[in-house]
């Protein structure tokens, strides 16, 4: 892979962000001007740069130091939304740097997104399941052919995995990651689209085959994310423009404003629900584990009865719509049915029992909508209590804080508040902010900032017929602590361990 800078200057300009780039000769716009230079690598670290480098100054946190380290390094190019006084041999001055780093990558990545195709999952909650299932669902269809980016884990061979930094890469480690899979022998890539992928523009210029709108309710809201709702909801809508075809649960909140958003796009939409929608979903009364699909109005004839391993309504919904997204892609309902009965979800309704008949659910339900189904599907099950161990992330979606006291208000017997990610804030300070949206009495109030005694500590007060939720982290195995990841044994495994002691 390589570009020269004659090759940047045109794909700046081009996409009409380049202000001026500058030599120590001078600023200039002529490309006749430009030194003769190409690079063999890409970097937005300042610690991975050498003189075949383009540099890309980015981020909040940007330093002109790390600039200068890279010079220093040998580094002879940076592109960057403001000129420094440097040495470099060019500078390249953009009006958004973002966008810059996205048009850039795509083109030195030689366009991995056109030999793909793409599906593409947005929602407040659900949508590392719903990929996880049309994953599985395209496998069977294309012969182990299909990568993955998600949450909670990615592959690019559709063997392999490992732990995802973040639900949407940065647009360079994107394009990287689409190249890799492509030089694997992918044809189908099926991702999560963050609300701050919109924002901070890391998916900017890129076109999926398959949108997937799963639901909406206020999340990320915070001073370092989304300043409001508003921005948030719009962030996620910027997927029905960059869609050739839409699939959208018109159960969902605000599913009137999608559906419209989509129909002046001229997007074509596919719509399922248990209340509305092209295809019904309806769970069979006699297995919980499985639904019926039936179509209202039937482009894709997938009517017909499915089967999955996450127990929840709400599992099944997003079932659903995995199965419209590959079966548009080329997929058929067997493919379907074969792959959904076998398809696990790390961190996702994972069941345990204790030895006294307490039924255990380990779940990555981290937001307001994901936690008060969890919640209101566990209410269902029980013949006894709620006991939910719970915190929420330091640094990062302020919001959470009063929409979890509001579901245990409603929903829980008993809640014991712990450390989740905390990150460079006390948990306790966390835990006293949810404790404080907790408006019901009857509540019973726990605190425990060491979240594997949390766990402990729930286990040990359950009763037979209660359900234990013990949810934010799933099986993620570590914890965020003062800017570190600090090795975290996982729920799981916590949980685990004190049944296997009482047996």
């Amino acid at each position: 892979m390589s570009l020269t800078l004659e090759m940047v200057y045109d794909l700046l300009t081009e996409a009409g962000l380049l202000k001026e780039f500058i030599t120590p000769a001078g600023w200039h716009m002529e490309r006749a001007k430009l030194p003769q230079l190409s690079f063999s690598k890409l970097s937005y670290d300042s610690r991975q740069t050498d003189s075949e480098t383009l540099f890309f100054c980015k981020g909040l946190n940007f330093k002109e130091e790390y600039l200068q380290g890279a010079l220093a390094q040998g580094l002879q190019v940076y592109l960057a939304d403001q000129p420094y006084e440097t040495d470099a041999a060019c500078a390249l001055i953009t009006t958004d740097i973002r966008k810059a780093m996205a048009v850039i990558s795509m083109a030195f990545y030689r366009y991995p997104q056109e030999k793909l195709k793409i599906v593409a999952f947005t929602g407040t909650k659900g949508k590392t399941t719903a990929a996880y299932f049309t994953h599985g669902i395209l496998q069977e269809a294309t012969g182990g052919k299909t990568a993955l980016l998600s949450t909670m884990n990615t592959t690019l061979d559709g063997k392999s995995f490992f732990k995802s930094h973040l639900t949407t890469p940065e647009s360079l480690d994107l394009y990287q990651m689409m190249a890799e899979a492509v030089a694997n022998g992918m044809t189908h890539l099926v991702m999560e689209v963050s609300s701050q992928a919109y924002k901070t523009q890391r998916v900017y210029g890129l076109q999926y085959d398959v949108g997937i709108f799963l639901n909406i309710s206020p999340d990320h809201i915070s001073p370092i994310e989304h300043p409001t709702f508003d921005d948030y909801f719009y962030c996620k809508r910027q997927l029905l423009a960059h869609s050739k075809v839409m699939i959208l649960d018109a159960d969902m909140d605000y599913f009137d404003l999608v559906a419209e958003t989509c129909e002046r796009l001229g997007t074509p939409t596919y719509t399922y629900g248990r209340n509305a929608g092209d295809y019904r979903v309806t769970t069979n009364a006699k297995n919980q584990n499985e639904f019926y699909v039936e179509n209202r109005v039937d482009p894709l004839k997938i009517t017909g009865n499915y089967r999955i391993k996450l127990a929840g309504d709400f599992n099944q919904d997003n079932a659903t719509a995995a199965i419209i997204a590959a079966v548009l892609l080329g997929a058929t309902t067997e493919d379907a049915y074969r792959a959904l009965s076998e398809v696990l979800v790390p961190g996702r309704m994972v069941l345990l029992q204790t030895p006294l008949g307490a039924t255990v659910y380990i779940d990555y339900a981290h937001n307001y909508i994901s936690l008060k189904l969890l919640l209101e599907f566990a209410k269902k099950q029980s013949q006894g209590r709620v006991l939910v161990v719970l915190g929420s992330p330091g640094n990062k979606a302020l919001s959470r804080r009063q929409d979890f006291g509001q579901v245990l208000s409603e929903l829980a017997d008993i809640a014991i508040l712990t450390a989740d990610d905390p990150a460079f804030e006390d948990p306790k300070d966390i835990a006293d902010e949810i404790a404080a949206a907790i408006t019901n009495p009857e509540v019973l109030l726990h605190f425990e900032m060491d979240r594997r005694q949390a766990i402990r500590q729930a286990l040990t007060m359950s009763q037979p017929d209660d359900v234990v939720i013990i949810a934010g982290k799933g099986l993620d195995p570590q914890q965020k602590v003062q800017g570190v990841d600090v090795f975290y044994e996982g729920d799981y495994t916590i949980a685990k361990e004190w049944i296997d002691e009482q047996n």
